[in-house]
C-alpha cells in the first residue's frame, strides 16, 4: 500500500480499532476488540462478500471502512482499495512487476500495506517503495533495488516498513552500509542509511562454535523477512531490526547503531522472519533453521548492549510472531510441515508449559486435521489460530493446559499467504484469501494471514 479534511473523513468512518499495518495497530498481533462470539454457527460464519484477487503473501490492512490489499495480477503489482463492509472497489494503482520466485512460490508482493490518516505505503516484491494518497494517487516512489546495491533475496522483498514519527523505516538490505534506510514519510527523500559492515565487522558470532567473529562479505544478503519493531527501553527509543545477520538496535533520529547481536543459522540457505517481541527491557528473537532456536535478551541500562537471559529450542519459529500474554508466549514452532508444534513457553525462563503435535506430511495437498505451521492472534481473551492447511480454531488462553474451544475446518486447503481472519465489533468477521478468492465472512472469529514471509492479523469494524 492531503490534509486534515481527508484525515477526518477516514476517522469518521471508523467505529472501532483500526488494523492499519502488519500485525495490527501495535504490531504485536493483539486486538483490543471485545464482545466477540464465544462460538460460531455449526456451518461456520455466513459469507458477506468475496472478490477474485491475485497472487501474493501480503496481508490486507484496514483503516475506517477501507481495506487495502497489495497483490499481483498478471505482470502488474496492484494496490487496491475496497470497502471493507461491502467489498466494493474504491480505487486501484498498478505498476509493472517481473518478479519470479526462484523457489517456485508465488510471484506476488510479500509486504503488507501501511495506512495512515491520509497515505498508503507499500513495498513490492522487487523493492519498489510507494506512497499513495487516500484516493490511490501516487505521491512519491523509490526503486530501492535500482538505487542501492541489494543482493538478490531468497524469496523477494518481505519486510514491511514502519513509521516512527515522520520517518519511514525500511529494511532495504543494501550493501555495504544501507541495510536499513529512513525516508522522509512526506517526500520520500533519504534521511539516513545504516547497518552493514560498519556495525557487524568483528562482532562475536553468538551461538556458533568456537570464538568466531564476523568478517564482512560484500555479497552478503542483509535484508530478512522480519519487520522492524519500535520500542522505548530504559527511556530511550529503539528501532529493533532482526536482519539476516541478527538483531540491530538503531536510533530512529540518526540511524546510529546502539548494539548488534549475531543471530542466524550456520546454513547459508536460511532466513530470519519472526518480528522481535519486546516487553520492558527484554527482547525475544527466534529462528527455525537447523536448531538456531530462540534467545531472550536483556537490554543494558545504557541501551548500548544486551546480555542473554536464556537460549533454547522450545520455540523454533519460522515466520509467525508469537503472542505474549501475562508472562507466556503462545506460538507455532517448526521449520517444515513434519516439525510443526503448537506450544506455550514461559517468557522469562524459556520453560515449555505445554506442547501439541501439529505435524503433517511434507508437501501434502490434502486438507490435514492439524494446524501445521499456523499463526495466531489474540482478541477478547481468546487465541485464534489459522493453520497453513486452512483449519481455523478458537482457543482459550491457558498457560498450564491447552483448551480447544471451537474448530472450523475449511473445505479445502488455503495456501499460505492466502488466508485472513478479521475481528469485528459485532461478533467477528473472517476474511479468507482462499485460492485467490477474497472472502468476508460475518460472525466468525479474528484476523490473520499465514505466509512464507510474514503473518498478519487484520481488523474489521
Amino acid at each position: 500500500m492531503i490534509g486534515m479534511m481527508l484525515a477526518s473523513l477516514w476517522a469518521a468512518e471508523s467505529t472501532g480499532e483500526d488494523w492499519p499495518r502488519f500485525l495490527g495497530p501495535r504490531g504485536d498481533g493483539v486486538s483490543s476488540e471485545t464482545g466477540l462470539l464465544e462460538k460460531w454457527p455449526a456451518k461456520g460464519p455466513p459469507l458477506l462478500w468475496e472478490k477474485q484477487v491475485g497472487a501474493g503473501y501480503s496481508a490486507p490492512s484496514v483503516r475506517g471502512s477501507r481495506l487495502v490489499l497489495h497483490h499481483r495480477v498478471g505482470d502488474e503489482e496492484i494496490v487496491e482499495c475496497f470497502d471493507a463492509t461491502s467489498g466494493q472497489p474504491n480505487w486501484r494503482y498498478g505498476y509493472p512487476s517481473h518478479y519470479v520466485d526462484p523457489y517456485g512460490y508465488n510471484n506476488g508482493p510479500r509486504s503488507t500495506p501501511l495506512l495512515t490518516e491520509d497515505r498508503c505505503y507499500t513495498f513490492g516484491a522487487e523493492g519498489k517503495l510507494l506512497c499513495l494518497d487516500r484516493d490511490g494517487k501516487l505521491i512519491w516512489q523509490r526503486d530501492t533495488s535500482a538505487e542501492w546495491n541489494v543482493p538478490a533475496p531468497f524469496f523477494g522483498v518481505g519486510s514491511t516498513p514502519i513509521l516512527e514519527g515522520n520517518r519511514l523505516m525500511v529494511m532495504v538490505g543494501g550493501q555495504t552500509n544501507s541495510g536499513v534506510v529512513a525516508f522522509d514519510a512526506a517526500t520520500g527523500k533519504t534521511v539516513w542509511e545504516s547497518v552493514g559492515q560498519r556495525n557487524w565487522e568483528g562482532v562475536p558470532m553468538s551461538g556458533w562454535p568456537g570464538e568466531r567473529e564476523v568478517t564482512w562479505q560484500p555479497w552478503e544478503k542483509q535484508a530478512s523477512y522480519s519487520t522492524p519493531v519500535a520500542a522505548t527501553i530504559h527511556g530511550r527509543r529503539h528501532v529493533l531490526c532482526l536482519m539476516r545477520q541478527g538483531l540491530v538496535s538503531l536510533n530512529p533520529t540518526n540511524g546510529e547503531v546502539n548494539f548488534s547481536f549475531w543471530f542466524r543459522s550456520r546454513a547459508n540457505d536460511s532466513v530470519n522472519a519472526m518480528n522481535p517481541v519486546v516487553l520492558d527491557d527484554l527482547v525475544l528473537i527466534s529462528g527455525a533453521y537447523y536448531k538456531v532456536g530462540s534467545v531472550l535478551l536483556r537490554v543494558k541500562p545504557d541501551g548500548r548492549g544486551v546480555e542473554e537471559v536464556w537460549r533454547g529450542t522450545a520455540l523454533e519459529i519460522h515466520w509467525a510472531t508469537p503472542i505474549l500474554h501475562e508472562g507466556y508466549l503462545y506460538a507455532f514452532t517448526g521449520r517444515n510441515e513434519p516439525d510443526a508444534r503448537f506450544r506455550c513457553v514461559e517468557w522469562k525462563s524459556g520453560k515449555l508449559m505445554w506442547d501439541r503435535d501439529e505435524s503433517w506430511p511434507a508437501h501434502s495437498m490434502e486438507q490435514p486435521p492439524v494446524y501445521g505451521r499456523g499463526s495466531i492472534i489474540l482478541a477478547d481473551g481468546k487465541l485464534i489460530a489459522l493453520g497453513e492447511g486452512g483449519l481455523l480454531g478458537l482457543f482459550q488462553l491457558n498457560s498450564g493446559r491447552f483448551h480447544p474451544s471451537i474448530i472450523l475446518a475449511g473445505p479445502r486447503r488455503c495456501f499460505p499467504g492466502r488466508s485472513f481472519i478479521c475481528v469485528g465489533k459485532r461478533g467477528c468477521s473472517v476474511l479468507t484469501w482462499r485460492d485467490k478468492v477474497l472472502l468476508n465472512l460475518s460472525r466468525g472469529c479474528a484476523t490473520f494471514s499465514g505466509t512464507k514471509c510474514q503473518v498478519e492479523p487484520l481488523i474489521l469494524k
